[in-house]
């Protein structure tokens, strides 16, 4: 494993915050990073390998126009995490991959870190209870799951909250769909029969143990607070002060992503020319003919079902937060700041495809984002987190990072130091499944340790530093910094 901040020789410098890739194929390819943000030699190799694609393209009479990589940029399963693809006549499952509209979420409360803060061991109880002890309540009608499928936040609202509602239905506010949060209620859709299965799932009323689910890796929500501003003007805009308590979620669609997924391969392996062989680098373009038509759609149907779960998916778990606070703290109401997908595609008139994976838009100023689009860059367990406004960057086809990106892969970051971990843990406050101050499990050394592994793959040591990060999306004209956000503690699956 090579990640260094030393050029690795088959990149370019352009200037103090771009990167060029040449290929053999003469496609565009950049990659935003400063001088001291490591890049990672493996996925240069694996963007060297997605260049082959054009080749693809070119074959089948659509095309390949431009590849930009955002400054958390790393290996990936096929094609790295913070690549941006635009497609001319093909779009390209692959490069959203298997956790479709996996993002990100942030609301303002109306509670302040200094009346939070105090209660702090008190909230970690009721976090566990409602995350991972039954506490969500989350019961969803079979027209609940298929408003939600079709519509999004629309579709599932519109089925209404049930009577004597508990756990996180109760912090529903009318609020929720008001017209400036209508960007994120979904993206409505004619079917969701792919589904019938989750749809129809328990008959009735049910509980499920997908819908509220943080998943794994490096999803997580988060309790935060805003410490210091950058650009007060956009920051009052979007309801943030300092000390004001901020909550951010980072979740997918889970199995119904995987699911949606495998319905887009399948369909474009059913596409592929006889004859033609495979390409190489296994990565299957869809025409966009009246031909494949059938095809892509039965694609973008289950795509749109996924997408509008892992929206909804994430206000539940919002709401879970709100709950926790609200049985610490009282009254909370709550202000969506931005939903903002990382993993989705753009299909435009003119047959031009843009494909983000482990990317976020980054739109400049406009008629419904007067401030820029608001870009959401998390940093690991522990350290800060970054809310910026898009400047519109045509170089990054408006697109920036979703996060810090990792510097060590899962496996070797599982086996890193024990008392590194202790000392995080002294400092910082992680909600999981198990409690590991439980006096109960001072004797399973096998499930604590079971434990730990897991933990260190998303330990602080795992990720690049935030900083450099959002200063190369500064420097690079993608984004402008506008909050900073301390947290208070982190929900890991």
């Amino acid at each position: 494993m090579s990640t260094t901040k030393r050029p690795d020789p088959r990149l370019a410098r352009t200037d103090d915050s771009w990167l060029t890739l040449p290929n053999p194929h003469g496609v565009p390819v950049e990659i935003c990073a400063a001088p001291d943000v490591p890049i990672e030699s493996a996925a240069v190799d694996e963007l060297l390998t997605v260049v082959e694609t054009a080749a693809t393209l070119d074959a089948m009479g659509a095309r390949l126009d431009r590849v930009v990589c955002t400054p958390d940029f790393h290996k990936g399963a096929g094609i790295p995490i913070g690549t941006v693809l635009q497609t001319t006549g093909a779009l390209i499952p692959q490069a959203v991959g298997n956790d479709i509209n996996c993002g990100m979420r942030v609301e303002a409360t109306s509670l302040t870190v200094d009346r939070v803060r105090p209660h702090l061991d008190r909230l970690e109880q009721h976090l566990r209870h409602l995350f991972f002890e039954g506490g969500r309540r989350i019961g969803l009608t079979p027209a609940h799951r298929e408003g939600l499928l079709r519509d999004g936040l629309p579709g599932l609202l519109s089925a209404g909250v049930p009577s004597g509602a508990e756990g996180a239905w109760a912090q529903v506010r009318p609020d929720d769909l008001a017209p400036d949060n209508l960007h994120a209620a979904g993206h409505p859709v004619a079917s969701a029969a792919g589904f019938d299965d989750w749809i129809t799932s328990g008959g009735g009323t049910s509980y499920d143990s997908i819908i509220g689910s943080v998943g794994g890796g490096n999803h997580f929500a988060e309790l935060q607070y805003v410490s210091e501003i950058h650009d007060g003007a956009a920051a009052y805009a979007w309801g943030l002060a300092p000390g004001r308590v901020v909550l951010m979620v980072h979740t997918g669609s889970l199995s119904l992503g995987h699911q949606a997924n495998s319905t887009g391969q399948d369909q474009a392996r059913a596409l592929w020319p006889r004859g033609v062989p495979m390409p190489r680098n296994r990565i299957l373009p869809m025409l966009l003919t009246d031909e494949g038509s059938a095809r892509i759609g039965k694609y973008l149907t289950a795509f749109a079902n996924a997408a509008n779960f892992a929206i909804g998916n994430r206000f539940f778990l919002a709401l879970m937060m709100r709950a926790g606070l609200a049985a610490v703290a009282g009254q909370v109401d709550s202000r969506l700041v931005y939903e903002s997908p990382h993993n989705l595609l753009w299909p435009s008139p003119d047959g031009t495809v843009v494909h983000r994976k482990g990317a976020t838009p980054a739109a400049g100023p406009g008629d419904t984002t007067p401030w820029g689009e608001p870009v959401i860059v998390p940093g690991s367990m522990g350290a800060p987190s970054h809310l910026l406004r898009g400047l519109g960057n045509p170089r990054a086809l408006q697109s920036a990072c979703h996060g810090a990106g990792r510097s060590v892969p899962r496996g070797s970051a599982s086996r890193g130091s024990d008392a590194e971990l202790d000392a995080f843990l002294d400092e910082f406050r992680v909600v999981t499944p198990l409690n590991h101050r439980d006096p109960a499990l001072a004797g399973r050394r096998d499930i604590l340790d079971a434990w730990r592994r897991d933990l260190k793959q998303e330990a602080p040591w795992a990720y690049k530093e935030v900083g450099p990060v959002v200063r190369t999306l500064e420097t690079g004209g993608v984004a402008t910094p506008v909050a900073e956000l301390r947290p208070l503690l982190t929900v890991k699956g």
